[in-house]
């Protein structure tokens, strides 16, 4: 099943509106006038911040209410292997960010991914070039030179990693207008009454009322702060849970059962050591109310889009910058590479996707870029690196990456296979430590193999494979080395 093909029109070839290289000049007029003659396809981009892979109601959690992403979920196609590959510091949010709209792996960023450099063509100049209308509200968590070359329109916007101390309090969102300089002075932020989610809800349903009978399709970004804390969800949803009725993870744990580097950063320190059980069951019901939230804004945007008449020629993206622990192996925060935090909700709906279809096979946030403009009709920019997922649409026996690389800073490193062995390894104060997990029988990775003696031969292959993926995505640490892990400055 799939949604209607879109209505046959005209077909227009648009020319880059700033120079970017010959080459690539050419290549996407070419395959612009060779395109179909069909209506071009608009484009919507949900991104969440910090919401794991199972939060989700369609895909299994039978404890968190999420009408509106299962709805998504049963018009598109799942992928629930979807990866980010970490980060060089505690923010994973900002090379996460970076390697979405560049389509770029973690360490062929530059600047660990906090600034966008204009050699990194990004997804939204893609579409300006080929004629859209580009439109961004909501977290920037990257440069504001690169908002400014990517989106024509904007509004609610937050450049930054959380809104802080609360929101919707005494303490407001400070946001920008969108500033046609591209300059967006601090000074220039202001108050809006509101909870983020919704505000940033607000501006996109506004946009969309505007592009409403505009000749121009539009690419519409919007990058939501929710469920990245504080976790401060307003009424009802501060109240939908209670902590006594949210089931612990498999993988509880008060504590971390040793030093992975980053026991004490900013996310492990906002709750009190050792996590009892009342302290992540309280944590993951606000958590849950924060995702809770965010789906009845996520549901309010797509029946904006319904109502508008613009559905059905929308491709809708939903997915995540990053997962999280929320109690899980004795941790809060991001800054690990457990399946919580390295795997995100990838969801796309639209013309020429299946309905209602899961994909198992292992790909990353970084394959949305060429995935989204091969849906459009555009061509992939010679920058970009990831891999089209039409094809694993159209066919759920295609086979995906064959591993997934993680990185965190200097102490931790990871792959797991598609056939279900994951190997991590981490280098702190000189102390090697490894952990070996089949996934398939324990896919909560409580279960370290790495010590026992008949996993020999699988531990060596995996610490090989390790080797093998870091130096294929340019991981600057040589992990041959007896002591990889040093300092980040």
């Amino acid at each position: 099943m799939m949604f209607p093909l879109r209505k046959s029109m005209p077909f227009i070839c648009f020319r880059f509106i700033r120079p970017i290289g010959l080459f690539l000049t050419a290549m996407l007029a070419l395959a612009s006038c060779e395109a179909p003659e069909e209506a071009p396809l608009n484009v919507l981009v949900l991104y969440t911040d910090d919401q794991r892979y199972n939060t989700i109601a369609a895909l299994g959690n039978d404890e968190i209410h999420t009408p509106n992403l299962d709805r998504l979920v049963q018009m598109g196609t799942t992928f629930t292997y979807a990866h980010t590959m970490g980060g060089q510091h505690g923010a994973l949010c900002a090379p996460s960010r970076s390697m979405l709209m560049t389509g770029r792996p973690l360490f062929r960023l530059l600047e660990k991914g906090d600034r966008i450099p204009a050699d990194h063509f990004m997804m939204p100049e893609a579409f300006v070039a080929a004629g859209y209308t580009t439109f961004a509200t909501g977290k920037w968590h990257n440069d504001k030179d690169s908002f400014a070359r990517a989106f024509q329109q904007g509004d609610n916007i937050f450049f930054g990693g959380m809104h802080w101390p609360r929101e919707g309090g005494h303490e407001s969102p400070l946001l920008h207008e969108f500033d046609s300089t591209g300059v967006y002075p601090t000074d220039d932020r202001h108050p809006v009454e509101g909870f983020s989610s919704n505000l940033y809800a607000d501006a996109a349903i506004r946009f969309l009322s505007s592009v409403q009978q505009s000749a121009a399709p539009f690419f519409a970004y919007v990058s939501f702060t929710s469920p990245h804390d504080p976790r401060t969800p307003p009424p009802p949803f501060d109240s939908l849970y209670a902590p006594a009725s949210i089931s612990l993870p498999p993988n509880y744990l008060p504590e971390h059962p040793f030093d992975n580097g980053e026991l004490r950063v900013r996310d492990e320190n906002l709750r009190e050591h050792p996590r009892t059980e009342a302290i992540a069951r309280e944590e993951l019901a606000l958590y849950y109310g924060m995702i809770s939230e965010l789906d009845a804004q996520i549901g309010r945007i797509v029946d904006a889009l319904r109502a508008n008449g613009q559905l059905d020629n929308t491709l809708v993206v939903m997915a995540g910058d990053n997962g999280l622990a929320v109690g899980s192996h004795g941790l809060l925060g991001k800054q690990n590479l457990y399946e919580h935090s390295m795997r995100v909700p990838m969801i796309l709906a639209g013309p020429g996707v299946p309905a209602d279809e899961r994909r198992d096979a292992l790909v990353y946030v970084f394959d949305l870029f060429p995935t989204i403009a091969s849906l459009a009709g555009l061509a992939t920019p010679p920058t970009v690196e990831g891999m089209d997922l039409q094809p694993l649409m159209a066919d759920a026996d295609l086979p995906g990456r064959e591993a997934a690389f993680y990185a965190y800073r200097n102490e931790q490193r990871g792959v797991r296979t598609a056939a279900g062995w994951k190997y991590l390894q981490y280098e702190v104060a000189g102390v090697r430590t490894e952990q070996l997990f089949d996934l398939n029988h324990d896919p909560f990775e409580t279960i370290n193999l790495a010590g026992r003696a008949d996993m020999g031969t699988t531990l060596e292959t995996m610490r090989t494979l390790l080797i093998e993926q870091s130096r294929l995505w340019s991981d600057p640490l040589d992990l041959s080395a007896p002591q990889w892990g040093k300092p980040v400055p």
